[in-house]
């Protein structure tokens, strides 16, 4: 990592100085239009998050420090990885809300949630839950416009060191759907329902040209899935198909089409589709067969109590000869 600090034309020493470890680098000038100082890091440490500040010093005396570049490490506790979810779903319309739900199995006392692109950072106080041994923060989303999409990442950390976090979590990425001129169809084969482990296609298409269909479940937290649109009959469309389904896949699905230039900016959402995956025959028989010996067991058991029950009585009538 490199960290540039640019000053007076005629300065001819840079001074870095750190404020957390109050530790100062200095660096001749470089000769080049601007004159800079360039202090470069080779290996990131913790030792090295912190707010720096700069300096530089010239014939006319010490210059004005800079303002404070805050420097923060991140990767420095790795055992509790937290996990970042959309909620209810990471495709929301514009003018909705969506809550990020960050969270993790180990204590934190805060989490941050970052975009990507930098132009978003917020924090907040972990709660402890119980019922699902895990720390967590809620951070609500919205009204939401364009401005909110993209990827976003959380992190933890503790109070007393803020500077250093967690490793990161899985990239989250937020999609506004109504965004482009258009509505996909979406359709289902070979049927609407199917046994546990067919496969099953889903089929986004659309007359207006797409550049890529993304597939998502209503109410599933999971991210959508993507795929690049081919042209077929004067049409874009994608298949996504699914082999060896099970119940989970269950569920209502909705396609919509975006373009390049717009990653996460949708169209509008294609009408829904009701898929439902069932158990196989193999599976009903065996459910029915288990039911069947289980009946058996409680007849048996039920025909034991009796027949010693009947042993009883018969010896309290007739006791032994001699008693």
């Amino acid at each position: 990592m490199t960290i540039w600090c640019q000053g007076n034309l005629d300065a001819e020493v840079y001074f870095l100085h750190n404020e957390r470890s109050q530790k100062t680098q200095s660096t001749q000038t470089l000769q080049e239009p601007g004159n800079k100082g360039k202090f470069f890091i080779p290996s990131v440490r913790r030792q090295h998050a912190g707010q720096y500040r700069c300096y530089c010093y010239s014939s006319a005396g010490w210059s004005q420090p800079s303002d404070t570049l805050e420097l923060v490490v991140t990767g420095i506790y790795e055992h509790y990885e937290p996990r970042l979810s959309a909620l209810p779903s990471p495709v929301v319309t514009a003018g909705g809300k969506m809550t990020l739900h960050c969270a993790s199995h180990g204590h934190y006392d805060k989490f941050i949630l970052t975009k990507e692109d930098k132009k978003f950072t917020s924090s907040q106080d972990t709660e402890h839950i119980s019922s699902s041994r895990q720390y967590r923060a809620l951070f609500i989303i919205g009204p939401t416009t364009p401005t909110h999409t993209g990827a976003f990442r959380c992190y933890g950390y503790y109070k007393n060191t803020p500077l250093l976090w967690s490793v990161p979590s899985a990239l989250q990425q937020i999609l506004i759907s109504g965004q482009l001129p258009l509505t996909p169809s979406l359709s289902v084969q070979p049927n609407h329902t199917v046994h546990s482990g067919e496969t099953v296609s889903l089929l986004c298409w659309s007359m207006d040209s797409v550049d890529t269909f993304i597939l998502s479940k209503e109410g599933s937290a999971q991210q959508p899935l993507r795929l690049k649109s081919k042209s077929h009959d004067q049409q874009s469309q994608a298949e996504f198909s699914m082999s060896a389904v099970t119940s989970h896949l269950s569920g209502t699905y909705r396609c919509y089409g975006a373009q390049d230039s717009s990653f996460y900016l949708l169209s509008s959402a294609s009408a829904p589709v009701e898929l439902t995956v069932s158990a196989t025959e193999n599976q009903d028989h065996t459910t029915e067969n288990l039911i069947r010996m289980g009946m058996a067991v409680v007849v048996l058991i039920v025909l034991s109590i009796l027949a010693t029950e009947a042993w009883q009585s018969h010896r309290q009538t007739h006791p032994a000869a001699g008693n």
